[in-house]
């Protein structure tokens, strides 16, 4: 787990330590949740490019053909 800093505006630091504390959650939790929703569909991406990063490139006119042939196009 990594460790960060964060800079917050008054008004929004008020509102997260009041939610904290009216919920018994850490406000280091709700920061990890909100981030968690906020980069759900970047963090499925980072994990596909992890699972494929060792694949052979495919040429453009093959990738083509392949679609073609399965009849995407």
């Amino acid at each position: 787990m990594g460790k960060a800093t964060l800079y917050l505006q008054d008004d929004v630091h008020d509102a997260l330590r009041m939610t904290a504390a009216e919920t018994g959650v850490s406000t280091s939790r709700l920061v990890d949740d909100a981030l968690r929703m906020m980069f759900a569909e970047d963090r499925e991406d980072v994990a596909e490019w992890r699972r494929r990063r060792n694949e052979k490139p495919v040429r453009y006119g093959a990738f083509l053909e392949l679609l073609r042939a399965d009849g995407t196009i």
